[in-house]
């Protein structure tokens, strides 16, 4: 279940909240009891070496205006 973090604009606590997706924008009351809260923009990503089995794609060889003769 994914977790969503919130910020409580009475206390500015920050504190997250696990919910099904559908519910993702429903309010939530901060731990302390106030309901000012604010839903945070969170990102995710990752980093790793590419795997054997996706290989990385060919260079461009030659072609193209400035790779194949047409600039002067």
């Amino acid at each position: 279940m994914p977790s969503y973090q919130f910020r409580c604009r009475s206390c500015g606590d920050t504190f997250e909240v696990s919910r099904p997706m559908a519910r993702s924008g429903d309010p939530a009351d901060c731990p302390a009891g106030h309901a000012d809260t604010v839903k945070l923009l969170t990102t995710f990503g990752t980093v790793g070496a590419p795997s054997a089995a996706a290989p990385m794609p060919a260079a461009p060889s030659g072609g193209g205006c400035c790779g194949g003769g047409c600039c002067r």
